[in-house]
């Protein structure tokens, strides 16, 4: 059982929490942002776009591959099965890296280092949101555990 509080019956809270992270991300990328010094600009500007379309891409084909058993919410749907092929051979969570992977893109192509640090607490929620989620996993599938022992949560082979 996860010391980390459900936040709901199927974990609403910490989807609210990451939803008004996401909001706040891209309103701070909308207002603060600016650009970056040349010759900075030319550099971190694409690299921003590549990261946020290469992690929006991410987040689809994650999406696409939980079929079924996609949900947003950290407990598992009732008629859910568990994924361990295509992007999830990889990582556990490949929706969220590529999340995260999209909001520093969008961080870095907007230069507004306030939505920086906010996806800076986007990774800590969503760390968070993984762990309690893969509570509920562990509960409702036996072979969660060696499945998580064996696929790295967000970067495969790293973290």
């Amino acid at each position: 059982m996860s010391r980390l509080p459900s936040l709901g019956a199927r974990g609403e809270g910490w989807v609210a929490l990451q939803l008004a992270l996401i909001g706040a991300i891209v309103a701070a990328c909308w207002w603060s942002g600016g650009r970056w010094a040349l010759p900075l600009q030319s550099v971190v500007g694409p690299i921003g776009n590549i990261l946020l379309i290469g992690g929006l891409f991410i987040v689809v084909i994650g999406a696409l591959g939980l079929s079924s058993s996609f949900t947003v919410m950290p407990c598992p749907r009732d008629d859910g099965g568990l994924v361990t092929t295509g992007l999830y051979r990889y990582v556990r969570n490949p929706i969220y890296a590529g999340l995260i992977a999209a909001m520093v893109g969008a961080s870095l192509g907007s230069a507004s280092w306030l939505a920086l640090v906010l996806t800076g607490a986007l990774v800590l929620v969503l760390d968070l949101k993984s762990r309690r989620e893969e509570a509920f996993l562990r509960e409702r599938f036996p072979g969660y555990g060696a499945y998580a022992a064996r696929t790295k949560k967000f970067l495969p082979g790293i973290y």
